[in-house]
């Protein structure tokens, strides 16, 4: 099993709930966090004077998979929140070694 991690703008959250609904992946774990990566912010202007934004709004989105479907979510991922700008965001893919289903005991994939 797979835990991915995107991170995405905020904007594209929407195209990609459903995305992932559509590829038959309904439950994912949603938080708001700010961050930034090599471009290191933004600078705007404000009347007239010119501050830098150093922390963006981004979202994570993670889902854990099976080995099988990590490819096909990766995908479905970077479709839907692509715009081939600068900041469109990473994907992040690690091990999941066990998942147990709290209200049944179910473990491993047939806890997903």
């Amino acid at each position: 099993m797979k835990k991915i991690e995107a991170i995405v703008r905020p904007e594209k959250l929407d195209e990609v709930r459903k995305a992932l609904e559509v590829s038959g992946y309904p439950g994912i774990n949603i938080t708001q966090i700010e961050g930034h990566g090599k471009q290191k912010g933004v600078t705007q202007q404000w009347r007239g004077e010119v501050y830098k934004v150093d922390l963006l709004p981004k979202i994570k989105v993670e889902i854990v998979v099976s080995d099988k479907d990590q490819e096909k979510i990766l995908s479905t991922i970077q479709k839907a929140a692509g715009t081939g700008n600068v900041g469109d965001g990473k994907i992040f893919v690690s091990n999941v070694d066990e998942v147990v289903r709290i209200r049944t005991g179910e473990r491993g994939e047939r806890a997903l």
